[in-house]
């Protein structure tokens, strides 16, 4: 059994695998991809956390936040590129883990995938909930308090759990099972709602750096590093800088981890690997365009937010939207919020697409149920039944729970997922030297090599309390693993097929 439990997927089985049947449909080209990315990444992360990391964590140096974070993703996208260029199927780092690592690693990564997707979504649900319904009150609407949100929240200064006057978070619960709706019914569908939204946010962003550069006033970028330039910590325990009154770390360091979350999204493009119409091209075009796109324009954003106002003075809620309010230009306020609950639509969107196609390639390694999480729609030719089933587990996440304690969990898989990618270019190298690599990551090995560094630096900069949950959530997985996929895992029936003919 331990022998088995590192065997892995060999490149010629993955490309044999290729050729089947129930595939899905390639129909993305590298606009569409990396529309895609930039619908995942440009979101929540900047009309709503920027508010928040700049007043309470790095000021200004927010700006070089989004750099370190940025240069982080780049190493961690340069070897995802690598690996859907030689391996163009569903399943992103899943896939990669399972040619690279073995079995048991392939599981790790595809239950933190999951766990990374479906929370994210959860969170930008709650954020598009957030803006809708501000954009709602400039006509003088409102839900009523029951049904504006969840019925507890976390007060992170309490440190504690606190009940609220909500019983459901309704618009959230709302924009998911439309969305569902959409993802179910086709990919192209999907893309070309993506590429509308994609295109109104990023004309909004746009605008904000262009007018809200007329509202600098260069003092307010003065002190640049209140909180310092550090804020590094080790399992929670502060090592370098500044902490806040609950202890935390803060920092230009610091606000790098937080904000990370802001740049969830990229590697999904990975995902859609099968979808794409030349993927060995396309893909890689579509991940390092989208990211090295967003990371210009949030900078750029940053810049803008914390000239215009003081970093002491921004909105923790609704940054952006905010900053135009303080300048007395409330027409573009309203313009902001309503891009706002577009761009945030499109980060949902495209995260709650990705989820499903995780559950479909392990669903074809026996991993989970075939039956229901391998099942490809045979009109729309899409996964329908997971759609379905992540849908409403995001809806359920979405309308009760507060997600603002969970937003960090979501950073912690997701850097995971990056380090063990870092990790698999290093050993694929090595196990298949001559494997036809259509796009190589540079500057082999330090590029590898810095993205695991980096990607470590940073997850020890979150609170020790998100690795307790990550421990919690992977052992949940492990159960799932060794009760069902263990035992019904496909390579270990064909190994055994072949060992007994």
């Amino acid at each position: 059994m331990a022998s088995h439990l590192f065997s892995r997927k060999s490149l010629a089985l993955l490309l044999e695998e290729m050729a089947g049947e129930n595939r899905l449909r390639r129909v993305l080209g590298p606009i569409q991809l990396t529309s895609l990315g930039v619908g995942a990444i440009i979101g929540a992360g900047i009309f709503v956390a920027t508010g928040a990391a700049a007043r309470n964590v790095a000021g200004p140096a927010l700006m070089l936040s989004y750099v370190v974070a940025g240069v982080t993703c780049v190493f961690a996208a340069l070897c995802y590129a690598e690996f859907a260029s030689m391996v163009p199927v569903a399943g992103s780092a899943y896939t990669y883990a399972y040619a690279t690592l073995g079995e048991l690693f392939a599981w790790i990564i595809g239950w933190d995938l999951i766990l990374e997707y479906a929370v994210g979504s959860a969170t930008v649900a709650n954020g598009w909930s957030g803006y809708f319904q501000s954009v709602m009150a400039k006509f003088n609407l409102a839900f009523p308090a029951a049904l504006a949100g969840p019925p507890i929240i976390y007060d992170t200064v309490a440190g504690r759990f606190v009940g609220t006057a909500g019983v459901i978070n309704l618009p959230a619960v709302l924009i998911v099972t439309l969305v569902t709706v959409v993802l179910v019914k086709g990919i192209q569908e999907s893309a070309s709602f993506n590429a509308t939204m994609v295109f109104l946010k990023v004309a909004v962003v746009l605008f904000v750096i262009v007018a809200g550069a007329f509202y600098i006033d260069p003092q307010n970028w003065t002190p640049f590093a209140p909180y310092g330039m550090s804020g590094v910590s080790f399992f929670g325990r502060p090592l370098l800088g500044q902490t806040n009154a609950s202890g935390e770390p803060v920092g230009m360091l610091a606000g790098a981890a937080i904000i990370f979350f802001a740049y969830i999204g990229f590697d999904s493009v990975s995902t859609h690997a099968e979808e794409a119409r030349r993927p060995t091209r396309d893909v890689p075009i579509g991940i390092i365009a989208s990211l090295l796109i967003c990371t210009v324009l949030y900078i750029a954003v940053v810049a803008v937010l914390t000239g215009m106002v003081s970093y002491e003075h921004l909105s923790v809620d609704a940054g952006v939207s905010d900053a135009f309010k303080q300048a007395n230009l409330p027409w573009a306020e309203l313009l902001i919020a309503a891009a706002g609950v577009a761009g945030i639509t499109s980060v949902l969107l495209v995260l709650m697409l990705s989820a499903p196609r995780v559950f479909l390639a392990m669903a074809r390694d026996g991993m989970v149920p075939q039956g229901f999480f391998g099942d490809v729609h045979p009109k729309f030719r899409t996964p329908w039944k997971s759609t379905i089933a992540v849908g409403a587990a995001v809806a359920v996440m979405a309308g009760f729970l507060p997600i603002d304690a969970l937003l960090r969990l979501a950073n912690i898989g997701t850097l995971f997922a990056f380090t063990l990618v870092c990790a698999a270019v290093l050993i694929m190298r090595r196990t298949n030297p001559h494997a036809v690599r259509p796009f190589r990551a540079p500057l082999y090995p330090w590029v590898p090599i810095l993205g695991i560094l980096s990607c470590l630096m940073l997850m020890f900069s979150l609170p020790v309390e998100n690795w307790y949950r990550l421990v919690g959530w992977m052992a949940i997985g492990f159960v799932v693993y060794f009760t069902y996929g263990h035992r019904h895992s496909a390579l270990r029936k064909r190994a055994a097929a072949e060992a007994g003919g």
